[in-house]
């Protein structure tokens, strides 16, 4: 598969994935565009033991690590979208974007992780389990668990 190949059938997954992340679009397109330089440079290192959208996603990852230790984070978190209300989140449409994204916070990483991908991300089960090297099914049990722990928290704050 060519780099462009490769960049017209993965570059929408690492986009959305680094959205999820950062919560900035232009962010995302730049960090984007970045993990693909950094995809070519490093070409040679991928020994096609994972699906290519998981190592684009953890060059990704990486890129964005890099970039937060070069400019401190200025991230407001009153610049956060409301994810849109769903069947899926339903009981989290209620909450504001501060209060949702504290409730995130007080979540193991992995649950956590997973929950912006979804939420923040837009991403299907299936691609959630493709960049944390995890199966569609452990994907979907992760943010059920998520949105369990969630709709309990809220409960303990109603009372």
């Amino acid at each position: 598969m060519t780099i462009e190949e490769t960049y017209r059938v993965h570059s929408q997954t690492v986009y959305r994935y680094l959205l999820a992340l950062t919560h900035d679009a232009d962010l995302a397109e730049e960090l984007t565009q970045e993990t693909f330089y950094q995809a070519i440079r490093s070409a040679n290192q991928f020994d096609e033991s994972c699906k290519v959208s998981t190592w684009l996603c953890a060059i990704a990852k990486h890129t964005l690590q890099t970039y937060r230790r070069k400019h401190p984070s200025t991230f407001d978190i009153e610049e956060v979208e409301q994810p849109t209300a769903s069947t899926e989140v339903d009981v989290l449409a209620k909450l504001s974007r501060v209060e949702l994204l504290k409730k995130l916070h007080l979540l193991e990483e992995s649950t956590r992780e997973v929950m912006y991908l979804r939420l923040f991300g837009d991403l299907s089960f299936r691609e959630i389990g493709d960049i944390v090297s995890q199966s569609e099914n452990w994907a979907r049990v992760t943010f059920y668990r998520g949105k369990e722990k969630l709709r309990k928290e809220l409960k303990k704050d109603e009372r």
